[in-house]
């Protein structure tokens, strides 16, 4: 059996750092520092829109996103899983201290310390969902 070369420990802090440090930033300096020190070069991004590929891009993306709502914070629900090489963390978002608006998971894999791809499951009763299109694809 193949074990993991990836630190459940760093896996965990990349879940959370991603979505404070990457989609809860306003500032485009540190949100773009952020996924330098936090994603591979090629790392991808997939979206109920589509898929997003490269900094640059996840970059974007994160910026835009971050405009549509700049007063909503990510919250965390319960602890990071590990398993290998790949992670999930659920969250919510809304205003602060408010019911989060709509809810999901981050599931990650992991090469070289640095996020690889990340995967964005929105929840079915989430507005932000229905927004996307995203039922008509299931």
């Amino acid at each position: 059996m193949k074990q993991s070369t990836e630190s459940a420990n760093r896996i965990r802090e990349l879940l959370d750092r991603n979505l404070q440090e990457v989609f809860g930033e306003s500032d485009d300096e540190r949100r773009r520092a952020a996924i330098d020190e936090l994603w591979a070069e090629d790392g991808v991004l997939y979206v109920p829109p589509g898929m997003i590929v490269g900094r640059k891009a996840i970059d974007k993306f994160a910026g835009e996103l971050r405009a549509t709502h700049p007063n909503f914070v990510y919250t965390p629900h319960g602890t990071p899983q590990v398993l290998h090489d790949a992670g999930r963390l659920a969250w919510g978002s809304g205003p602060r201290g408010e019911t989060p608006e709509y809810t999901g998971w981050d599931v990650i894999t992991v090469r070289d310390g640095r996020i690889s791809a990340l995967y964005v499951f929105l929840d079915e009763n989430s507005e932000e969902l229905r927004r996307s299109g995203s039922e008509a694809a299931n």
